[in-house]
């Protein structure tokens, strides 16, 4: 499979450029013509669409954040580590008809980029991108260890699949063991008692944001990835679980919520461990962001996650 023939090419005026050879920008660096995929270690793929938001009754506007991320991700200095044509531009997931026609494509491309060894950066759009990537990772790898960074549990039991339906889908579909999969950094008031019972009872561990504080994020991470000897590690990073204040453009805002530099904290050890294979960035929402604000903090956690 050409995974050009199923993407959209990116834009190159998103690409900036510094014109200083002593402060390199990731604009710089970053590579996007086919004959460079081969060569690069790490793909970034977009999927600008919010039809599950919108199946979800939630407010709409994620599918502008591929773009708006991308000139603010390509503006920061690069990372150390990272060298001209590690990362690829692979531009966005063709987009369907449908939102299960966008599913399908986008598993398919998922699929192919991990098979070829690469590492995968994904932006939403909205938190129904999870069953996708999480899809396409299970066909390269027969166990998984999977992280859904949110205030919610998206495990909403729905007849048309929507952004609060991912990872229901994959449990039942069994793409993820429950035993392998975390819920972290969850708000209690955000989520049904239904569908909190739904997961303890498939013995999920869920983490809410005290909880995560508390133990202390970085140890509660560690000591999970520490204890999984899992081969792929799947990064399921929902923006609106950082509060308002930081983050005011998402899908759904709160004002608690992870702190920016909790995020950051999180994209770090995300990015350190040699496992990881996914790292997605969800909900993001431009209509609503004030000053970049997020779409900032969402660049600033995929440069934190390549460093």
């Amino acid at each position: 499979m050409n995974i050009f023939n199923l993407t959209t090419r990116p834009d190159t005026s998103w690409f900036f450029k510094s014109h200083d050879p002593n402060d390199k920008r990731l604009g710089d660096i970053v590579t996007w013509l086919e004959f460079d995929y081969s060569r690069s270690k790490i793909v970034l793929l977009g999927c600008p669409q919010d039809e599950g938001v919108k199946r979800n009754h939630g407010r709409t506007g994620a599918a502008e954040a591929p773009i708006h991320i991308r000139k603010c991700l390509y503006k920061f200095p690069v990372p150390p580590g990272v060298k001209y044509r590690d990362l690829f531009d692979a531009g966005n997931t063709t987009i369907g008809k449908t939102l299960e026609k966008t599913h399908e494509t986008h598993t398919k491309l998922v699929s192919q980029i991990l098979g070829d060894g690469k590492k995968l950066i994904v932006l939403g759009g909205g938190n129904d991108i999870s069953y996708p990537d999480c899809t396409g990772m299970a066909m390269n790898y027969k166990k998984l260890l999977a992280f859904n960074i949110d205030s919610h549990l998206d495990v909403r039991k729905n007849n048309v699949r929507n952004s609060g339906t991912p990872y229901r889908q994959l449990l039942e579909e069994k793409k993820i063991e429950a035993k392998m999969f975390f819920e972290l950094a969850v708000q209690p008031f955000a989520n049904s008692e239904i569908y909190l019972s739904y997961l303890q009872k498939k013995k999920v561990k869920i983490v809410t944001l005290d909880q995560f504080r508390e133990k202390g994020i970085q140890k509660t991470l560690r000591a999970i990835l520490k204890s999984n000897k899992m081969k792929a590690i799947f990064w399921g990073i929902d923006m609106d679980s950082v509060r308002s204040s930081d983050a005011p453009g998402v899908s759904a805002s709160y004002p608690t919520g992870l702190t920016a530099e909790e995020l950051l904290s999180i994209a770090r050890i995300a990015g350190k461990d040699k496992r990881s294979r996914i790292f997605e960035i969800s909900e993001v929402n431009p209509k609503y962001d004030i000053d970049s604000r997020t779409c900032k903090l969402a660049a600033l956690a995929i440069t934190e996650f390549l460093r």
